[in-house]
């Protein structure tokens, strides 16, 4: 078996696919969003090495080699990787490749598709040892021929000098570690990172989030200073966000090819991830980490708003929960010379020895303090010998974090300036578990009080400003802003929490227990915005994100689910869902929460509201006199027969542009290739809008709009002009929205006295 498909491989095939292709493998399998593609075995490895003949020439080069003597072992590396880059490939295995290969391109829909080439050693992420960084990734590879030769690039280098010393310190043998591939399509990320699904360095489970823009290499290498995120994963409270400079990104060129850039001025201290984007991630990680049972360290991507996982292993060094003390907060160490991110706790002390370049590595002795920009694998013998370690860039996910915490060596990550501030061969002390580097021992000096937070007169607009919210756990967030309401409740993160499909609860005699899911968590929102309005929206889940649920196995495997069974449309077909949905809001009625209304999605034709309404009827819960009934018009459809809508009686429309542009345009805004071309301003878009808004006014129905357009503070302007009664945003675009919101309001006013003058 020499080339296997990800949905072929599970966690238990590291044997075969190394530990990055058996845990892409568990991912797929488990239903989680990642990008597909295929593994090249370690027995094709095996086989090509057997063929080409040079398996004993390599391991008597390697027999010889003192990993101690810098220089000497690169030198063997070298001549080893040059041995496998030279040999060819047997024909037989060129030509599986070039036939999987071939299948990922038309599986999604591309002539040479760009993909990701990535090493998998099959003694790489076990619970006992990282590998992080040891072998080669290559990015944006396309076409057949680029993929063979990427592949062999890859063999190669499992004799990189860092690989060999990683192996020989870790007794493991390298006649007996193989090496397979993984081929992946790429994920053109606009923003990416890791995520440690509990605390690396306490063990606390706390999701602890790094992200920055554009691929996620510049974190994993360490070349930019991340922003941190730590959220509590009982509630899913963010209970830190720290805003690093982001100075650099990588990216893909005209050419396709992965280069690293600058940061766009107005972008490096803006935060990458939004709240609602913490909550699924920090979602997501649960979700996989339950599947594995145990912690685990995984890798990121946000393609065009979709979250895909590019790795997952088991975190290989926890440390024990520490209680803080008053002897934390006091310490008699002395003067501050830098500040950082604490990514691997303990304490050290030892002359600083400043590393800029790779040829520099042997000044390092043991006990010093090694000071670089940003350690990379190569220097793995080096940070062996250091007491510690202290670097300008990275985050507590970074290569210089990982590496530090599995050989235990305290280390101070992302200080800005440690390189040129500390200087060689002065004695220092460093606080892993702090982010700080002492000169000397003597008192800490008190901060300076932060002042305080001066509030400022809230402002009142008549446009109402409302939250989108996805999770119960994220509303008493999203209350504090201010918002007048809820402008769009999402029925399926409650359901996708939950681990079971709803038809399972109903096919188990189960409806109870879900109709009881769904009141608890509408509940908490209703609860945190009382008197308010929340308008609940009806389950529009695509079938790929069902199916990884409990009884979701029977789920239908769609092209397209984005343009397939979702909605109103599946809620017809499945009724008792829908009549579950409708009898945990009349619960909740009942119990005096009269601020929640109904909102049913996708609908294109008045008749689905029709038949909505009636099975909201059956259940003994009347619409519009009840409980206030209402749609999304996400379908151009529904906006271009809007007055049918209204003759049939609704009581609020929500305009969901993210999906009626993508409808309109016929653009599908998670394809990296036509994504360009997607736009809210499109004309044909905004006249759906304007015709929705302008129709409901006439008739008296309440309009709100909760998609991405209603972010953007040129069209909010436009959406005010039309006579839209609220806007609905993310938490975290609240305040911006409703300044937004007040200045066009004003515009309006002024505009008209200017008029009325003239």
């Amino acid at each position: 078996m020499y080339v296997v498909k990800f949905e072929d491989l599970s966690k238990s095939d590291i044997g075969i696919a190394g530990g990055k292709g058996a845990n892409l493998g568990e991912l797929t399998q488990a239903g989680i969003p990642v990008p597909p593609g295929f593994v090249v075995t370690a027995q094709a490895y095996e086989y090509f090495m057997d063929e080409a003949g040079i398996n004993d020439k390599v391991m008597s080069i390697l027999e010889e080699i003192d990993i101690n003597d810098t220089k000497a072992l690169q030198a063997a590396a070298e001549e080893i990787k040059s041995i496998i880059i030279e040999s060819p490939i047997p024909n037989d295995l060129v030509v599986f490749i070039r036939e999987y290969y071939n299948q990922l391109c038309q599986k999604v829909g591309e002539d040479d598709t760009d993909v990701a080439i990535r090493s998998s050693a099959t003694a790489e992420d076990l619970p006992e040892a990282s590998f992080a960084g040891q072998q080669d990734t290559f990015l944006h590879v396309s076409g057949d021929d680029e993929v063979i030769e990427y592949i062999r690039k890859c063999w190669a280098s499992l004799f990189e000098a860092r690989a060999i010393f990683y192996r020989e310190e870790n007794n493991f043998e390298h006649s007996k570690v193989y090496i397979a591939v993984v081929v992946q399509k790429m994920a053109n990320a606009d923003k990416a990172g890791v995520m440690f699904t509990v605390n690396p360095s306490t063990g606390e489970e706390i999701a602890l989030i790094e992200g920055s823009w554009g691929l996620g290499e510049s974190v994993v290498s360490g070349d930019v200073t991340p922003d941190n995120y730590q959220v509590d994963k009982k509630d899913n409270e963010i209970i830190n966000v720290t805003i690093s400079d982001k100075k650099v990104m990588y990216t893909n060129d005209e050419n396709g090819t992965s280069v690293k850039v600058d940061v766009p001025e107005d972008k490096r201290k803006e935060r990458v991830l939004s709240d609602d984007e913490l909550i699924e991630l920090t979602e997501m990680g649960k979700r996989v980490q339950a599947h594995y049972g145990e912690p685990m360290d995984t890798e990121w991507a946000f393609e065009k708003d979709m979250l895909f996982l590019l790795q997952a292993r088991p975190i290989t060094t926890l440390g024990d929960v520490e209680e803080a003390t008053e002897d934390d907060a006091a310490s008699d160490l002395g003067q501050v010379l830098v500040r950082g991110l604490g990514a691997s706790p303990g304490m050290a002390a030892g002359k600083v020895k400043i590393v800029l370049d790779i040829d520099e590595l042997d000044k390092i002795k043991e006990g010093d303090v090694m000071v670089t920009t940003m350690t990379t694998p190569d220097m793995v013998p080096a940070m062996k010998r250091a007491s510690g370690i202290v670097t300008d860039e990275g985050g507590v996910t970074c290569h210089a974090s990982i590496i530090s915490r599995e050989l235990g060596i305290p280390c101070v990550v992302g200080t800005g300036d440690a390189t040129t501030t500390l200087k060689e061969n002065t004695g220092v002390t460093l606080d892993g578990k702090k982010g700080l580097v002492f000169e000397g021992i003597s008192e800490t000096k008190e901060e300076a009080p932060v002042a305080a937070n001066v509030e400022a007169a809230p402002i009142i607009t008549v446009t109402e400003v409302k939250a989108n919210v996805s999770m119960p756990e994220a509303a008493e967030k999203a209350a504090a802003t201010g918002a007048d309401g809820v402008g769009l409740l999402r029925t399926e993160h409650l359901m996708l929490t939950s681990g079971i499909h709803p038809g399972k609860f109903i096919a188990d005699g189960r409806e109870d227990e879900l109709i009881d899911t769904i009141a608890d968590n509408v509940q908490i929102v209703a609860d945190a915005f009382y008197p308010k309005p929340v308008w609940y929206r009806t389950l529009d889940a695509p079938t790929d994100e069902f199916i990884t649920l409990e009884g979701g196995e029977n789920e239908p495997r769609e092209h397209n689910p984005m343009l397939g069974w979702r909605g109103i449309r599946r809620e017809l077909d499945q009724p008792e869902i829908l009549k579950c949905e409708f009898r945990a809001i009349k619960k909740l009625h009942e119990k005096g929460y009269t601020n929640i209304g109904i909102m049913i999605p996708l609908s294109q034709s008045p008749e689905e509201l029709k038949k909505a309404k009636a099975l909201c009827s059956e259940v003994g819960f009347e619409p519009h006199k009840d409980v206030d009934f209402g749609m999304m018009v996400e379908i151009p459809a529904a906006a271009i027969m809007i007055d049918e809508y209204i003759k049939v009686g609704i009581d609020f429309v929500s305009l969901g542009t993210n999906d009626l542009t993508q409808y309109t345009l016929a653009v599908d805004r998670n394809n990296e290739f036509v994504a360009k071309h997607y736009t809210e301003e499109h004309p044909a878009v905004m006249k759906l809008i304007e015709r929705t808004i302008r129709k409901c006014a006439e008739a008296g129905v309440t309009c709100s709009i909760c998609g991405q357009a209603g972010s953007v503070p040129h069209i909010v302007e436009k959406l005010v002009q039309f006579g839209i009664t609220s806007v609905s945003s993310n938490t975290d675009a609240i305040a911006d929205v409703r300044k937004t919101v007040a200045r066009a309001e004003q515009k309006i006013i002024l505009d008209a006295a200017r008029k009325r003058i003239e």
